[in-house]
């Protein structure tokens, strides 16, 4: 049987194109001269989780830290960093925002975008907030998504502000004090709280509402916020796939559903196994508790193929603009699945070098050696983002994108 593909549309809009002009001080156009042109980072965002750093950024690494963290950064431009309230805020008042403030700036020195995970969620919440009445609890709330997002507004950009809203007025599965709260108020109230702080705190911040559910649900949900005027910059959709890849075709599916609001869509967590499947009967994938799950020699070259597909199949869509793989060692990985693209002993799998050939291959400009025509320029077409062109030792820096064509000029030193 033959796999569905997605549509090549890549170059249509993700490529961009520039004419460099290389002239002299007088004016004059500058032939037959070499100029080097490089690119420095996509515009697409690349993410994973920055879980696994946050020790070495706060200089208590241990040993094989460094080497994961150079993987991270040969392949990644978009760090997720947690804020899950329960285990930010553990007791009352005591706040790891020095720690996670170290490790922002660790990825901030580096070139790396970084968006909190999440304001609000139904899930991993303080056990000191149980017992409080709702009308205790929301001032709380309120007054930590502003708290967070302004200590943080230096260094993180984006917020998934509320998660999994579809299923948190029902939410039954763990005691909280944010279902009650979700409950009484509805979901658009709820979603607009989350909204509203977030923004009034850092207005140039893009908030997302994020989900699991990619029902029908979460597009009436959507909807109904955006009839109601809540701001929302970005739709995330998470594709947690331990029961196995769903195709090109489900994931074109899913995202002509979404893109029909005009929204940017984000792949907020994304994952595929290297090991075996869990089963199909698994409603909530938390249900499935193994002994071990180790990876497999099939199951990484599974993965690696997979991934492959994926990701060629969502940088095709023109509405997708990130896509944040959830995990790059299986150490720790979540629900102790073998998810990531490095084992746990920080040996890469075949899927690391088969995203690498993607993201820093393919789809990427390496230092190339161009040489100026008769007028004096030379043409460069790449993967939307930044670049420089190099000239006598001196660097002009330049953005590519798909909307237009962009005139450069170079100067070579007097």
């Amino acid at each position: 049987m033959q796999l569905a593909t997605c549509p090549d549309t890549t170059s249509a809009h993700r490529l961009g194109s520039a004419v460099l002009t290389v002239t002299a001080a007088d004016g004059a156009p500058v032939a037959d001269t070499e100029v080097e042109v490089a690119q420095l980072r996509h515009a697409f965002a690349f993410g994973n989780i920055g879980f696994d750093l946050i020790d070495l950024a706060n200089g208590r690494g241990a040993d094989g830290d460094a080497a994961l963290a150079d993987r991270w950064l040969e392949l990644f431009n978009t760090a997720t960093l947690p804020f899950y309230w329960g285990t930010f805020e553990p007791e009352e008042g005591a706040t790891r925002t020095g720690d996670l403030l170290a490790t922002a700036a660790w990825f901030a020195d580096r070139g790396v975008r970084l968006k909190g995970h999440p304001l609000v969620w139904h899930t991993v919440q303080p056990r000191w907030l149980l017992g409080r009445p709702s009308a205790e609890v929301e001032p709380l709330l309120r007054e930590r998504i502003r708290r967070e997002v302004t200590a943080f507004r230096e260094y993180v950009g984006a917020w998934d502000a509320i998660n999994e809203v579809v299923i948190m007025p029902v939410f039954t599965a763990e005691e909280n004090a944010i279902t009650p709260l979700a409950r009484s108020k509805g979901r658009i109230a709820t979603v607009r709280l989350a909204f509203e702080e977030a923004r009034a705190a850092d207005p140039s911040a893009t908030l997302l509402i994020n989900d699991f559910d990619l029902s029908s649900a979460y597009e009436r949900l959507i909807e109904g916020l955006l009839e109601a005027g809540v701001g929302i910059d970005a739709i995330g959709l998470q594709t947690h796939m331990h029961q196995g890849y769903r195709g090109e075709e489900q994931v074109q599916e899913v995202v002509e559903r979404f893109s029909r609001f005009g929204l940017p869509l984000h792949f907020t967590e994304t994952s595929l196994v290297s090991g075996h499947l869990m089963p199909p009967d698994i409603v909530d994938l938390n249900d499935y508790v193994v002994e071990s799950w180790p990876s497999t020699p099939d199951g990484e070259v599974r993965q690696a193929d997979e991934l492959v597909r994926h990701y060629r199949c969502l940088v095709a869509q023109p509405s997708v603009e990130a896509i944040t793989y959830w995990g790059i060692t299986d150490a720790g990985a979540w629900l102790a699945a073998p998810i990531g693209l490095v084992r746990a002993d920080g040996s890469p799998k075949p899927s690391f070098a088969a995203l690498r050939d993607l993201i820093k291959g393919e789809w990427w400009l390496p230092p190339t050696r161009l040489r100026t025509d008769a007028a004096g320029q030379v043409g460069v077409r790449g993967f939307a983002g930044d670049y420089e062109a190099t000239l006598d030792g001196h660097a002009t820096g330049f953005t590519l994108t798909p909307a237009a064509d962009v005139d450069v000029e170079v100067h070579p030193l007097p």
